[in-house]
């Protein structure tokens, strides 16, 4: 079994794909939505299998229930979501698709969060893996962004996430 974080998806936002990056680029490279969604679904089960776990760091879907229910049954892994700012549908609703909820998650030391704490609050962890901010990363390389515009658009492996930081902690 393999652990894989990703945050961002934004399913069915339609919106999401007139966003700018600060040089006028598009923000997501999809020409609609739907196309947009079938590319997140094939990235996700490329890498993410039937046993794997995948810890969804917010902001899974945009609307309604339907944003939900018509993507993540095609989605392969067990899936614990962090909920994010826009999350705001009923648990209840989550938990058909998710095996769990929550506000934060610590995984080998290192904080599981949709939003990026303050830097003075990170003395507990060897780092944060956060989502949020799209396309924007921190400059303390305490935080690791794995916001789908950060992470080509593929849930990332937490092995490579932890090379990182033990990389850190060599210095």
């Amino acid at each position: 079994m393999k652990t894989f974080l990703i945050g961002d998806t934004h399913f069915w936002h339609s919106n999401i794909i007139n966003f700018k990056t600060a040089d006028g680029s598009p923000l997501r490279p999809y020409s609609s939505v739907e196309e947009m969604n079938e590319a997140l679904i094939k990235n996700w089960n490329s890498v993410v299998g039937a046993g794997d776990k995948v810890y969804h760091l917010g902001d899974v879907a945009f609307k309604n229930s339907h944003s939900v229910s018509s993507i993540f049954p095609r989605l392969n892994g067990e899936k614990v979501l962090i909920k994010g700012n826009h999350d705001i549908l009923k648990p209840s609703l989550y938990l058909q698709f998710f095996k769990d909820i929550r506000a934060y998650h610590q995984l080998d030391k290192i904080l599981l969060a949709h939003i990026p704490v303050h830097p003075d609050s990170m003395s507990r962890w060897r780092g944060q893996i956060h989502g949020h901010v799209h396309n924007n990363s921190l400059k303390d390389k305490r935080f690791y962004n794995v916001s789908v515009e950060a992470i080509n658009y593929t849930p990332i492996e937490f092995g490579v996430i932890r090379e990182h930081y033990e990389k850190l902690d060599r210095r």
